[in-house]
């Protein structure tokens, strides 16, 4: 039953029909006359019909009221378009915050499953996340469709892939430790060495992807199974031997070589440009400010020299550059190899006429494939003369340069005699390190020469002797870094020896 209506609420009721229609429509209401049974039609519709037009005459003079205020009908207009003006505001209001919301939750989503941005100029390309499947499917690589599964495939969570991938201008974390090493020709060699947390990111990046990948036979540098021996042995007994060093090898692989590495490999940009970020880093200074260490970035991110993916990135990335060599010397008839930056041409007989065409042509492939040659480091060796690739004698076998050997034989004997103080072997201030690598270098090239050697140098250093076993990967590393300045220290030596002949400018 419905509620009994107020007195106020029956005068408003009589005021928008009449008193007519209101009895009306109250006795039918009431049950005193049943709707559409046995009442007067005529009637009827005439009381609805007065009751219209009473109501349209109420408007007609309640506007006739108005047009004789239009003050008042200015007022009421411009309330109204207030009031649509609030009203629409307030629906635009509600729906930019619901837009807002939708917007941050699916921001908050995609966020957690993918890097959307990585700082100022590496971070084009991390929206395409399409990957050449066929690709990586050819090389045996695994594919990563975004970045919350590449970071649950390397075993941390996607903020700390992020935060070792980020590039900053300016920053008050580093993720290398940075020192220099002195150089057998002078000067000093800086060091980038990864932190712990981006090392493992790097040795992930290089046991997962990059040594799976395929690189060319001629490249013998940081490749499981070769060695400075092997690269050396490509070279022995042949009429004349050319040496090539690229100039600022490692800075001159950037960052958009090594990302374009990636994508050519099958990885999406947003992936390459992930992998790209974790294996390059910029040249930075050092500021003091504050009581803080800022490391403010100059320059563009390239490969550092010290992280574990940066040789088997020069590698791949060199695969052009090794082929076109090679085909080259097919051509002219020389033999070719590599080892990391150094390259190493040989040949015997009618070829050798050739070797100022062989010249002119590596500067220029070097040149084409994004590469430098040094230009006070080729040395042309003939046969008469003593020939070394990657500090190894190569006139006849492989062998080491006597005066260098009778000098280390007199070192230890010097040091058997009145002990280590005082003395020096190369640039190294580790007196220890520069002998057991020393000896361990001619322990690959001569291995009975060698274990002698070896077997002297533990008996001096006794607890001084690396304890890591040569056997091991961080001994191996260990025992590489210090062949090769051992074998930088060589090469420079002989340089200085052949500046003085002008060996190589009669070419």
């Amino acid at each position: 039953m419905s509620q009994p209506k107020t007195r106020q609420e029956l005068y408003e009721q009589i005021r928008q029909t009449s008193k007519a229609e209101f009895i009306l429509s109250e006795m039918i209401r009431l049950g005193f006359w049943e709707e559409g049974d046995g009442q007067p039609s005529l009637p009827t519709a005439f009381i609805k019909e007065r009751a219209d037009l009473h109501r349209e005459l109420s408007k007609l003079m309640s506007t006739a009221r108005k047009l004789d205020n239009p003050d008042q009908v200015l007022k009421e207009y411009r309330q109204k378009r207030l009031k649509e003006s609030n009203e629409k505001q307030q629906e635009n209001r509600e729906r930019r915050e619901k837009e807002r919301l939708e917007r941050a939750e699916k921001w908050k989503e995609r966020k957690s499953k993918e890097i959307v941005y990585l700082g100022e100029e590496i971070s084009g390309g991390l929206n395409e996340t399409d990957a050449n499947e066929e690709q990586l499917k050819r090389f045996g690589l695994p594919n990563f469709e975004n970045a919350a599964i590449l970071a649950e495939a390397m075993g941390i969570d996607l903020g700390k892939l992020r935060f070792l991938a980020y590039n900053r201008k300016v920053s008050k974390v580093s993720h290398y430790k940075r020192f220099y090493m002195a150089k057998k020709s002078g000067g000093k060699r800086l060091i980038s060495a990864p932190m712990p947390q981006l090392k493992g990111a790097q040795y992930w990046v290089l046991e997962n992807i990059l040594n799976k990948v395929n690189i060319h036979e001629g490249a013998h540098g940081f490749r499981q199974g070769h060695s400075i021996v092997s690269n050396a042995q490509n070279h022995v007994g042949q009429d004349v031997v050319i040496n090539f060093d690229f100039k600022d090898f490692f800075p001159t692989i950037t960052f958009k070589r090594v990302k374009g590495c990636f994508v050519n490999l099958g990885y999406s940009e947003q992936i390459a440009t992930i992998f790209a970020a974790l294996c390059t880093e910029p040249d930075v200074d050092e500021v003091e400010m504050d009581g803080h260490t800022y490391y403010v970035a100059k320059g563009p991110r390239h490969l550092p020299q010290g992280a574990p993916t940066s040789p088997a990135l020069t590698n791949i990335i060199c695969y052009k550059l090794d082929a076109r060599m090679a085909g080259m010397c097919k051509v002219l008839g020389f033999n070719y190899s590599r080892y990391a930056d150094d390259m190493s041409f040989s040949a015997s007989g009618d070829a050798v006429k050739d070797v100022g065409r062989l010249i002119w042509s590596v500067h220029q492939t070097a040149e084409s494939e994004g590469f430098m040659i040094h230009p006070d480091k080729t040395r042309v060796m003939r046969k008469n003369q003593q020939q070394e690739v990657t500090g190894i004698v190569v006139n006849e076998q492989l062998g080491i340069d006597r005066k260098e050997l009778k000098k280390f034989r007199a070192l230890l004997h010097q040091i058997r005699q009145t002990g280590m103080a005082g003395k020096t072997w190369g640039a190294g201030k580790d007196l220890a390190a520069s002998i057991w690598g020393y000896a361990n270098f001619v322990a690959m090239v001569k291995p009975e020469k060698g274990a002698k050697l070896v077997a002297e140098v533990k008996q001096i250093l006794g607890k001084q002797t690396p304890s890591k076993p040569a056997g091991s990967s961080e001994g191996e590393k260990d025992l590489a870094r210090k062949i090769a300045a051992e074998k930088e220290r060589l090469e420079q030596k002989k340089k200085e020896e052949d500046d003085k002949k002008d060996n190589w400018k009669m070419w």
